[in-house]
């Protein structure tokens, strides 16, 4: 037991991952029965994320000091994720163009999973603001939830030493929840080895082999995005030792690529920017929260392999001016998909109709994607992840929150 709790938690994941891999091709269908144990760890995680969110926040922005600063701070963490997400869009639909997935493709008859008709931006950006927040926490509607908690810390930051009592209830409110992750988080490798098990299981290893070329451009896109975009800003606009960066967030790419979920791996990505990156606690507090509602590089990646796909399957011809409309509405969908599993598959029809692909069409689409998408989802939640964390490095220096002379943890 000793050497188990001595090792780093990540190389704990990653030996449950290969164990999880193999259990599955032994196992086959039976390894389902076993998911559960997967679903709870993630319940446990997600408890956590709505009130974690909250307190941190809320803490972060009251430890700005500065009114001023929660505007140059939001506004860079949310403007350089934009233009991660649309950057991450443009390489999606060029390696959809380059590599052609959909090429020779018949689709059979229309299966279940219909997808759902997207919001128009108006009602997307009006959503941000809650009517009832205690609702919207209720329904854990990240964006809102982030949104209210601040206009909690900005007031709080307002009022000054009179709000000091509930800046200091969030910080003990934080430092509960954070403990308890931590708990959580031993159970980590337990759940990883349950998920694995049961997908490789009931699709086999071989499960790429359907979706290949598709499943072979969104891996090559979401590596170009992390180790070349990503990279490059942390680099040359974060001057951060580009080395030490990536051994900093190992325990993330793990629980993002074993989890498929953004919110459920925000724990794990605020203790990492805090503890591994050294990042200061107004951004590990406020920009990641933040970043989880819309850090998508890995979602826009695949929505514009995608587009393509379908393109190529229904014979629609584009011109130069529909790959900048393209750029514009498979954004906008990959910024307002939720941070949980398949999110964006069941949003496409916004970007469909775009290029004359129709709704029974759409729906073909993901009927003959479902059944593999699992293993998609861990590729593309990847990028989501680093994204946050590159962009939240990236205005740490800017900001001046960030300390290059400590050791990183163990």
């Amino acid at each position: 037991m000793r050497r188990w709790f001595a090792t780093p938690l990540w190389q704990r994941i990653l030996l449950a991952i290969l164990l999880g891999a193999l259990a599955g091709w032994l196992l086959g269908e039976r390894a389902a029965h076993i998911k559960w144990i997967g679903d709870l760890f993630i319940r446990l995680i997600r408890m956590m994320v709505v009130p974690l969110v909250l307190a941190m926040i809320v803490t972060g922005v009251a430890a700005l000091g500065d009114p001023r600063r929660l505007g140059t701070m939001g506004g860079r963490t949310i403007g350089l994720l934009i233009a991660m997400t649309a950057l991450a869009v443009c390489v999606g639909l060029g390696l959809g163009t380059w590599l052609q997935p959909g090429a020779g493709v018949q689709l059979g008859e229309v299966g279940a999973g219909t997808p759902a008709v997207a919001r128009p931006i108006g009602e997307q950006l009006l959503a941000i603001v809650p009517v009832n927040p205690f609702a919207a926490i209720a329904g854990g509607e990240m964006l809102s939830i982030i949104f209210f908690a601040m206009a909690i810390g900005l007031g709080a930051l307002l009022v000054g030493e009179r709000g000091r009592p509930l800046v200091a209830l969030a910080e003990g409110a934080a430092a509960i929840m954070l403990r308890l992750v931590h708990l959580f988080m031993e159970l980590a490798p337990f759940g990883v080895f349950a998920l694995i098990a049961a997908t490789v299981g009931t699709h086999g290893l071989a499960v790429f082999g359907a979706l290949f070329w598709l499943a072979a451009a969104l891996v090559i896109g979401t590596l170009f995005q992390i180790f070349v975009v990503q990279a490059g800003l942390v680099a040359v606009v974060a001057r951060y030792p580009i080395g030490r960066y990536f051994r900093g967030i190992v325990e993330a790419v793990l629980m993002a690529f074993s989890t498929t979920s953004s919110a459920a791996t925000l724990p794990t990505t605020m203790k990492v920017a805090e503890e591994k990156l050294h990042l200061g606690k107004p951004i590990a507090s406020a920009a990641i929260p933040l970043g989880v509602g819309i850090a998508r590089d890995g979602t826009a990646v695949y929505v514009g392999l995608l587009t393509m796909f379908a393109a190529q399957i229904y014979g629609v011809a584009l011109a130069p001016g529909d790959y900048a409309v393209l750029v514009l509405a498979a954004t906008l969908l990959a910024l307002g998909a939720a941070g949980v599993p398949s999110a964006a598959l069941f949003m496409l029809t916004g970007v469909m109709s775009m290029i004359g692909v129709d709704d029974l069409q759409t729906a073909a689409i993901v009927a003959f994607i479902l059944p593999f998408d699992r293993l998609l989802d861990m590729v593309r939640t990847v990028p989501n992840v680093t994204a946050n964390l590159a962009v939240a490095t990236t205005v740490a220096r800017w900001e001046g929150e960030l300390d290059l002379e400590r050791k990183p943890h163990a």
